[in-house]
């Protein structure tokens, strides 16, 4: 049921009845809808304002592509809670959650030891036919999905990283269970557009904005992770200082 609302659609004046209707829910947003929790289904917002399905659908998509509500395949639309900000800086994603008093928490999608793509070899420095662990975790915020990520790790650094608790930070397992603690990262980061597999894993629409980070940490002079994670736009965003570099003058 749509909770009691002042706001009315009117078939008078320029302004279009889904604008009217935008508004309406973005007030509703503001004052009586949770974050993260589900708006009225589109038969409740027909009944209660007297709009066809169209324009609740056109009201609903405007407000999703500008990012203040968001759809789970097979679920319905939600409110978007506000976007985490991380700083730039060297953690793993359990630290940096638990930073921001949030309740970090991993899924293991899969866990295999293969031979190390040629990228993964370039970047951590391997030879020919080395092994590695690839493991792929879904890290989840508040109980909120927020990134994939797929990592590789070198076999002969870390035997048996497969048997581990792979839910926990990683790092800290480096640390504690073979005496590698990671303090050198570097990381490029770029944009890409959800295919239908990661909408479906991240529980975003088809062509949702990702945040993607590419990072290569080393522990001393060895390099230990290759790591792709995939983080949706829609709940995080970064923070950096930028000073001015200075210049020698001839």
């Amino acid at each position: 049921m749509v909770d009691s609302h002042d706001g009315a659609i009117s078939s008078e004046g320029s302004v279009p009845k889904h604008a009217q209707l935008r508004s309406i829910l973005l007030e509703m947003i503001a004052t009586t809808l949770q974050p993260h929790g589900p708006i009225p289904s589109e038969r409740e917002l027909v009944a209660e304002f007297g709009v066809s399905r169209a324009t609740v659908r056109e009201a609903i998509r405007q407000l999703v592509e500008e990012g203040k509500l968001t759809r789970v395949q097979g679920k319905g639309t939600f409110v978007a809670g506000d976007r985490i900000q991380s700083d730039l800086h060297l953690a793993s994603f359990t630290e940096d959650m638990r930073r921001r008093g949030l309740v970090p928490a991993t899924i293991v999608r899969s866990s295999s030891l293969i031979e190390a793509p040629m990228e993964v070899r370039a970047a951590l420095g391997l030879g020919g036919g080395a092994q590695v662990h690839e493991i792929e975790r879904l890290r989840l915020a508040g109980g909120v999905p927020m990134a994939l990520e797929r990592g590789y790790y070198p076999a002969d650094l870390f035997p048996d990283l497969g048997g581990q608790d792979l839910t926990r930070s990683l790092y800290s397992t480096f640390a504690t269970e073979y005496g590698l603690r990671v303090d050198h990262a570097e990381q490029t980061v770029w944009a890409e557009l959800a295919d239908r597999d990661f909408a479906e894993i991240l529980a975003v629409p088809v062509g949702a904005p990702l945040m993607v980070y590419r990072r290569t940490s080393s522990a001393g002079s060895a390099p230990v992770e290759h790591v792709t994670s995939w983080y949706r736009a829609d709940r995080y965003q970064i923070y950096m200082t930028l000073n001015l570099v200075n210049q020698l003058r001839p």
